[in-house]
């Protein structure tokens, strides 16, 4: 079948490993790994491991000592990055298109093939305790941290990605080779391309950079039995990962003493997972109170009106089975009272009425604006489209998204708002 822009190559490859490419006409291309395996995977004594073999991934494989990593993108204008999540880890690459291979190869190398030698892990666990630390520094994002530790009150989801000091400065490159052996492997990973490369050669050059760094292993490394492999085991399920659900949702009020100039307050409630429909009635609403444009409702009420914050927001985050909402300003201390009634004056009207028809018209076209921008900018688009097809199998596709968001109704939002939404179902966590 003729290859088009709007039809991605996918396919597993015989070691398990899934690919998913999307056509782009552009000069540039982004690939990535992303990794099944995120801080919720960690055992108890492992805070921060996640997020810690991430950084070692980069610092040596059989066939690369960490300069050559590290140089290897960079010498022909590439870019080489990676982050950690709650439920993923995602090595990626920007580059000219004529460099697919290359970057195919290096990150096949650094994801699969990685030694993490421990004299690395000596130097770069002071990089890691300083990003700790100049975290703690900025309370705008500490907080959300521990808005979600009191939302998961118990539970992995609620971990600090980047763990301890102390925990880390434990950690042995036998814990990093033992945290990627249990996740590192291919049929828990998705490598994701986006550009102007035909699915032949994505496929040639993943298998020819699947072929090296099997021969760089051992014949004794397990992983180089699953890249020998004839059959196609399938994706790694909910269930093998040996994730647990959240314990029950506690509601709760806390006030932090910190020594900062300024009053930080969270507000929100669990709610939905990204494979439950009403994520996306929250989606909306949660645009209409406090997206990214200057019309939200609350950044209308909080700072336009009444000239109480600079910035005033809300997000929601949507895990595999289970997610977070929450509204967060900063304000002085003396205003936090009456900032907190200005939102809990709009969270009712959204309980007491459903939307108007004009409203929830004007409410569709705005969102609907801000995706079809927001799929303009292709790394973004390759990293939603690599984690979306890691969990859930799924190829993104904005018609089907547009579609989806113009059948809501405003009851639908009425009754999620209902839900969600009640002061007794929220919980409050103020830095003061």
């Amino acid at each position: 079948m003729k290859q088009t822009l709007h039809t991605p190559y996918t396919e597993t490859l015989p070691c398990g490993l899934r690919i998913v490419s999307s056509p782009a006409l552009t000069g540039v291309a982004y690939c990535g790994l992303a990794v099944n395996a995120g801080t919720r995977d960690e055992h108890e004594h492992e805070n921060g491991l996640a997020h810690f073999c991430e950084h070692l991934t980069f610092k040596g494989t059989r066939r690369r000592k960490a300069w050559h990593i590290l140089n290897r993108m960079e010498s022909v204008g590439g870019d080489l990055n990676a982050y950690t999540g709650k439920e993923e880890t995602i090595y990626y690459t920007a580059f000219l298109k004529e460099h697919f291979g290359r970057a195919v190869d290096l990150l096949v190398d650094i994801v699969l093939g990685s030694l993490y030698p421990q004299a690395e892990m000596d130097k770069e666990v002071e990089v890691v305790i300083d990003e700790i630390e100049s975290y703690k520094d900025s309370p705008a994002e500490l907080i959300f941290d521990d808005f979600e530790n009191l939302i998961f009150s118990g539970h992995p989801l609620g971990r600090n990605i980047l763990g301890e000091a102390e925990g880390l400065r434990s950690f042995r490159s036998e814990d990093a080779q033992a945290f990627t052996l249990r996740h590192y492997t291919p049929r828990n990973m998705v490598l994701f391309v986006q550009g102007d490369i035909p699915p032949q050669t994505v496929k040639r050059e993943v298998m020819r950079a699947l072929k090296r760094v099997s021969a760089s292993l051992e014949s004794t490394h397990p992983l180089h039995r699953l890249l020998a492999e004839n059959t196609s085991p399938a994706p790694t399920s909910d269930a093998e990962t040996g994730r647990t659900a959240p314990l029950p949702y506690q509601p709760r009020e806390v006030v932090m003493h910190k020594d900062t100039h300024q009053a930080h307050v969270m507000i929100g409630t669990r709610c939905y997972s990204a494979r439950d429909p009403r994520h996306l009635h929250l989606y909306l609403l949660n645009n209409i109170l406090g997206g990214p444009g200057m019309n939200s409702r609350l950044n209308l009420s909080l700072r336009e009106k009444n000239g109480l914050v600079y910035s005033v927001e809300s997000n929601m985050t949507c895990y595999t089975d289970t997610g977070v909402w929450s509204i967060y300003f900063g304000c002085d201390t003396h205003d936090v009272a009456r900032c907190r009634r200005l939102v809990r004056k709009e969270l009712d009207r959204l309980i007491e009425a459903p939307l108007s028809e004009n409203a929830l018209k004007a409410a569709k076209k705005q969102i609907k604006g801000q995706i079809g921008i927001s799929y303009d900018n292709f790394e973004s688009m390759a990293l939603a489209q690599g984690k979306t097809f890691l969990h859930y199998g799924k190829v993104r596709n904005i018609e089907e998204l547009y579609r989806k968001i113009d059948a809501l109704t405003s009851e639908d939002l009425h009754r999620t708002a209902q839900e969600l939404f009640k002061a007794d179902n929220l919980t409050t966590l103020i830095y003061q």
